[in-house]
């Protein structure tokens, strides 16, 4: 696993960090929680997907995906005195393409106790910003279950813009469903980088 600097962002009432080692438990329990919550939207998981030794080799790789620039994976913390240590929600960009694409898909989940508070919508402010400033992409895909209003709702308040069906998308619920694209691009993109002089 590389040893670097992980990324944390602050907003008004969250801490969004980058997921590192140490906190393996954490994520079990989180995703233990949820499981009923992220059952109709998510993919299957891997037998082993709610175990300790799962979550450290997924949060090594995580961390060598950053470092790599393969990918950005965030945990959100409710914010306050302390650094708390449960997590409530999780985003993460990956795939992320340069050359002329210059691109990544976003997926995110958030806590069955803190939907509806708007706590996702103002930590992808955040994670968008970054991703267009620092990281400096051109474009976020997003994609979701028609079904799924919530995140419809969610990526439109966001600016992304619907793009199109993607029909037999992806596994879920043991029948290949459906996904609407959608996608957001950052207007202050910097096209200098890509044009040889």
């Amino acid at each position: 696993m590389t040893v670097i600097d992980l990324p944390v962002l602050a907003t008004p009432r969250l801490r969004v960090a980058h997921v590192r080692p140490g906190y393996e438990a954490e994520t079990v329990d989180f995703f233990v929680r949820n499981r009923s919550h992220f059952a109709r939207w998510d993919p299957p998981a891997p037998a082993d997907f709610y175990s300790l030794p799962f979550w450290e080799r997924s949060i090594a790789r995580s961390v060598d995906d950053f470092a790599a620039d393969r990918a950005v994976r965030l945990d959100l913390f409710e914010a306050g005195d302390s650094e708390s240590r449960v997590i409530i929600g999780r985003m993460g960009f990956s795939q992320i393409f340069r050359g002329p694409f210059q691109s990544c898909i976003l997926g995110y989940q958030i806590d069955a106790e803190h939907e509806g508070k708007g706590l996702m919508h103002e930590a992808l402010i955040a994670a968008i910003h970054y991703m267009f400033e620092v990281k400096a992409l051109h474009r976020i895909q997003a994609n979701h279950l028609p079904e799924n209003r919530r995140s419809a709702a969610l990526l439109a308040r966001l600016g992304f813009v619907r793009e199109g069906l993607a029909k037999d998308y992806l596994f879920i619920a043991n029948a290949w469903r459906d996904h609407v694209l959608n996608a957001l691009t950052n207007p202050r993109f910097d096209v200098s980088a890509l044009v040889r002089s």
